[in-house]
């Protein structure tokens, strides 16, 4: 089963990820990834869907979705780096997966996040993404 990134959230000041389920009257209802607790967070938590997540390059920036394929490849069925790994053991993974990633944006504490999430959506979901403009052979927005 494909998984839908824009279904998929952050929440600000919560650890792990989060299923979207529904909208309530003053917030959202969520199921977490890992142990399926359902939970509703108010209007002020800042919630963020990862499709909507770009990482910083020297070229511009390249979707969350992308960075996850490109850490599949690299790594195959084995888990990303944790977390709590060694500084320049994250730099160089990073270096190896996405060699053009910005040094000056794209901070360790991103990494971390995105070392996390990939290793939470490979172990509760698919890292087969749904694509919306599956059209598109390159994979790039369409021109309007």
């Amino acid at each position: 089963m494909k998984t839908d990134l824009t279904k998929v959230l952050t929440i600000s000041g919560q650890s792990g990820l989060y299923n979207y389920l529904s909208q309530a009257r003053n917030g959202v209802i969520v199921e977490s990834l890992s142990d399926k607790k359902r939970s509703c967070f108010g209007m002020n938590s800042k919630v963020t869907t990862l499709e909507d997540i770009s990482i910083y390059t020297e070229d511009g920036e390249v979707k969350l979705k992308d960075v996850f394929r490109k850490m599949h490849e690299g790594l195959g069925e084995e888990n990303a780096p944790s977390s709590k790994s060694a500084d320049k053991e994250l730099q160089a993974f990073f270096a190896k997966v996405l060699p053009d990633y910005d040094r000056d944006r794209f901070h360790l504490s991103h990494m971390k996040k995105v070392v996390t999430w990939y290793n939470i959506l490979k172990e509760h979901a698919s890292l087969d993404f749904e694509d919306k403009g599956q059209d598109n052979a390159a994979g790039e927005a369409p021109e309007e």
